[in-house]
């Protein structure tokens, strides 16, 4: 970091020297950013493929940023804020599943050129998708282990592992409107994955059966939808890009590769809401 960014920095911006002469490259840093795509083989393809996984993790930071912000505004009873910020994390979520699409221009035999440079890294161990799971509710102890030897990065996932998930922010919501929530699933153990509840569905169906009544609670059902059928969807187009270029093979790291990613597929973070369109 040179001088003006290093001023920038401890300054927090408002170092007037600083603002006159910042450029786009500065504001941006993106002499770092750039610099960041450090190919280990002389293959073509593995800037492809190293591009698309930062894409992907810029992509995650902002998801990870507005579903944080949409769980607090939940929490205040701030509805109508939370549902800017949900719709954004859904065109997002358009934006990385598009990219799987880029990245299955790579064939097998491009990847197996540069594949043994990966070593033991694996897209299994993004610590920020793991954190999009637990701030969606899906909660996998396993996890926290391996990130044991990164106390920073632990103390950051074992946090979302502790706290709320957005469903169960948009569930004790239902209860402020007056719905008879079981007591056990509003003061459960957060570090716990989220089990569908009758009382819970039963909330739900009748928002969904009296949409003018309860609006915004409509409103907040159908963005979570929004966001589990965009999860679903990038799921799906993950696990069809590796069976594409690796077919059944493990993945790098020991990662079960497609069985584990076809597995994931029936897990559902909004279970109720995907219920209840049955029984409608």
């Amino acid at each position: 970091m040179d001088h003006k960014q290093q001023t920038f920095k401890n300054e927090q911006g408002i170092h007037t020297d600083f603002i006159e002469k910042m450029t786009y490259g500065d504001y941006l840093q993106l002499d770092t950013l750039l610099s960041s795509q450090k190919r280990l083989s002389d293959h073509h393809d593995e800037m492809l493929f190293i591009i698309i996984h930062h894409v992907s993790e810029l992509w995650l930071k902002l998801i990870i940023h507005e579903i944080q912000a949409a769980i607090e505004a939940i929490k205040n009873n701030e509805l109508q804020a939370s549902f800017k910020m949900l719709s954004r994390v859904s065109k997002i979520q358009t934006q990385i599943i598009q990219a799987w699409d880029v990245l299955s221009t790579l064939t097998p035999a491009e990847y197996m050129e540069f594949r043994d440079k990966l070593g033991n890294a694996s897209g299994f161990q993004s610590y920020q998708y793991r954190l999009v799971e637990f701030v969606l509710g899906y909660k996998t102890p396993y996890i926290l282990k391996i990130y044991e030897k990164s106390p920073e990065l632990h103390a950051i996932l074992k946090e979302a592992y502790q706290s709320p998930g957005l469903y169960d922010v948009a569930i004790h919501a239902l209860a402020r409107e007056g719905f008879d929530i079981n007591e056990e699933v509003l003061h459960r153990d957060f570090s716990t994955t989220y089990s569908k509840d009758e009382s819970v569905e039963q909330a739900w169906m009748t928002v969904y059966k009296n949409v003018d009544q309860y609006w915004s609670l409509y409103e907040l059902a159908e963005k979570l939808v929004d966001i589990e059928d965009w999860f679903q969807q990038w799921r799906f187009r993950h696990m069809k890009t590796v069976e594409r270029i690796i077919g059944h093979k493990k993945g790098t790291g020991g990662s079960s590769g497609v069985g584990y990613l076809k597995k994931v597929l029936d897990h559902y973070f909004f279970p109720e809401l995907w219920e209840i369109r049955t029984k409608i």
